[in-house]
Parts: structure tokens; C-alpha cells; sequence
């Protein structure tokens, strides 16, 4: 059985052509996902202590995203959900990556993601 990391990334592979970036040698497991041909994020999975998000101590896998900010208040009522760790908490929303939230809540926020970090020629063309 694929951890939630595992089908993000091939879900991100399959639907949009992203092959992770591992850009940090400090932290081998973070992985970036990008624009096809682009620089621009749209995704930063990592893995955080838990205690980071209020959380009893464990290790934990996250996805930033970048959210609407109108859409943040109440995303965060969710559980699973949270203000961006290590990003702007007004434009970011961190996803926790236990099963809380199941695929299918999360890939709607990646695609949400996509769109708001689009380059607008690739909106126009919807790449």
C-alpha cells in the first residue's frame, strides 16, 4: 500500500508531468513539485516533527499548498488541516499526510495549487 506521499507524487506524475525536485541536500526527503517548465511551486512535501503543528510528538508527512486566501478559515476548521508551516500563513495551507484527510479532499487543493501559481500563458492555454 502507497503511503499519501507516494500517491501525491504519482498523481502528480500521471495528471501533470511533475517529477519531484529534491533541491535541499540537508533534507533529502523534501520534495518540490513544480510547473512543467517552470520554477514556479505548486506543491512542498515534507516531513516535520508533528509537534510543529500542535501535534503529539511523532514524525509526520506534509504538503504545502498554496490555498485561496477566503478559503483558508475554513479549510483549517478541518481536521488534517492547518496554516502554512514555513510559508506565508495568509496564501499557504499545510496538509497532514496521515490518512486524516483521504486522497480524494486533497487532490482538489493540489489542483487549486496549480492554478493559483499557473504562469497566465499557461492558463490561457491550460497547461
Amino acid at each position: 500500500m502507497q503511503s499519501l506521499r507516494e500517491e501525491i507524487i504519482e498523481h502528480c506524475r500521471e495528471f501533470y508531468g511533475t517529477e519531484p525536485d529534491y533541491p535541499w541536500d540537508s533534507d533529502p526527503q523534501y520534495a518540490v513539485l513544480r510547473h512543467k517548465n517552470s520554477k514556479k511551486w505548486y506543491g512542498l512535501i515534507m516531513n516535520i516533527p508533528a509537534e510543529k503543528l500542535g501535534l503529539e510528538p511523532r514524525e509526520v508527512d506534509i504538503l504545502n499548498i498554496k490555498c485561496d486566501p477566503s478559503l483558508i478559515g475554513s479549510l483549517i476548521l478541518k481536521e488534517g488541516c492547518f496554516r502554512a508551516y514555513h510559508m506565508s500563513k495568509e496564501h499557504w495551507l499545510t496538509v497532514l499526510l496521515d490518512g486524516t484527510l483521504p486522497i480524494e479532499e486533497i487532490i482538489p487543493l493540489i489542483e487549486l495549487s496549480r492554478k493559483l501559481t499557473a504562469d497566465k500563458k499557461d492558463m490561457i492555454f491550460g497547461k
